[in-house]
């Protein structure tokens, strides 16, 4: 045993073994390289020149803003500053939604016009995104302007990209964030809530549910918060919610389902908007799809998301719905619901509608992302805070929502 510790000892020092190593006759380089790996201390160095992990270059600006095409940074940056100002859903699906459409709007003008003036997209990216979020965080308006200063004048360092080119690229910013911002003031989402909860059988218990007004903003391709509204939910002495109670106090509850419930209770409720948008970068970087096309996809990502969810809560306080904990007592959820009304779930309009539009931009990938979809739904009956005809109703109107973005705003695709 003493011998054969010795000689494991020795493996991981690189002093014995097949092809022993003498350390005393290899380059610091090379040494470097072995000793950072974990088993094979034989193995052949590492070209001349490399270095072990450290790249010889590190990415400077200029390719960090031009990485992912005009919209890519600027997503990153929302996503960042909503989660440090906790804006969450519904209102994050709203700025999301405004946002991005404001910015597809500036890359668009500029690239049907550079033929003519030349319009940097990347410089009418950089302008409408700092007038957008300087809009929905004025107290950050000084940042977010700095942060398009640095963009600019990282694109003065590409060829071909003039003052002039970058003036006019400005210009188309500067005009689309005015429009999206006169929508922004007009589409109802600063409307303060003076109701009272409904009581009666059947309804929802509780007291400041979250944003019972949202069901009443503008929508971008819904005619209005109504068109998609589901049937009225069953009675709660039929033999539907019967059975749908039935299936939530019966449901074996493991390790796997509790976890992936609490998974998406944040994934999928507080951040489900962080969650998409992220997934979307990734595909857009890796697809290979034009740089510029990234805008519209992430645009009708987010519009998506933000008609889903006016269409849930506009159901939602139609009816106002009782959670199953609050009508089976005995029922004993895996955590406390969402303070607002059961019917439709939220979760399945948001991640579906999400889903929906990534699947048909992306099909190599679409299995995989319809499945997410489905978990965030089907989550909710594990957790016990929803009955299943609330998960399918949403995920009916997510999918319905998903594909009239579709059909408005990619009917050729982009990939």
């Amino acid at each position: 045993m003493r011998t054969m510790y010795r000689t494991l000892l020795a493996l991981l020092l690189g002093t014995v073994g097949v092809g022993a190593i003498d350390t005393a006759t290899i380059s610091a380089a090379e040494r470097s390289i072995r000793t950072a790996m974990w088993f094979d201390k034989t193995a052949p160095a590492a070209p001349t020149g490399t270095t072990a992990i450290k790249p010889a270059i590190a990415m400077d600006r200029t390719a960090w803003w031009a990485t992912g095409g005009p919209a890519y940074r600027w997503n990153e940056i929302l996503l960042d500053e909503m989660q440090q100002s906790f804006v969450v859903l519904p209102m994050a699906a709203r700025h999301l939604a405004l946002f991005h459409a404001a910015l597809d709007d500036a890359v668009a003008n500029a690239r049907q016009h550079k033929a003519k003036s030349g319009a940097s997209e990347y410089a009418a990216a950089a302008e409408v995104a700092a007038a957008m979020l300087g809009y929905l965080f004025p107290a950050r308006a000084e940042f977010f302007e700095a942060k398009a200063v640095e963009a600019i004048d990282a694109r003065k360092a590409v060829k071909g990209e003039t003052a002039e080119k970058i003036g006019a690229g400005r210009e188309f910013g500067r005009k689309s964030a005015a429009m999206a911002i006169a929508r922004g003031k007009a589409d109802g989402s600063d409307a303060k809530w003076s109701g009272t909860v409904p009581e009666g059988p059947g309804r929802w218990k509780g007291q400041n549910p979250i944003a019972p007004l949202a069901g009443t903003w503008q929508t971008w391709v819904l005619a209005s918060p109504s068109e998609l509204r589901p049937p009225a939910p069953p009675a709660i002495d039929s033999e539907q919610v019967k059975a749908a109670l039935a299936e939530l106090k019966s449901f074996q509850r493991t390790p796997k389902t509790n976890h992936r419930a609490n998974y998406w209770e944040v994934h999928g409720g507080a951040r489900a908007h962080t969650l998409w948008n992220e997934i979307a970068r990734v595909k857009l970087l890796e697809s290979g799809m034009a740089a510029r096309d990234g805008a519209r996809v992430l645009a009708a990502l987010n519009i998506a998301m933000a008609d889903a969810g006016t269409a849930c809560w506009d159901a939602k306080y139609a009816f106002w719905f009782i959670r199953p904990p609050q009508l089976d007592s005995e029922l004993k959820s895996l955590f406390p619901p969402p303070n607002h009304p059961s019917y439709p779930a939220a979760h399945g309009c948001y991640s579906t509608a999400a889903a929906t539009v990534l699947a048909d931009v992306f099909p190599q990938d679409k299995e995989r992302l319809l499945a997410l979809a489905k978990e965030a739904a089907e989550a909710r009956v594990w957790a016990g805070i929803h009955y299943r005809f609330d998960i399918d109703a949403g995920q009916e109107i997510g999918r319905k929502v998903g594909e009239k973005v579709l059909s408005r705003m990619l009917p050729a695709k982009v990939h």
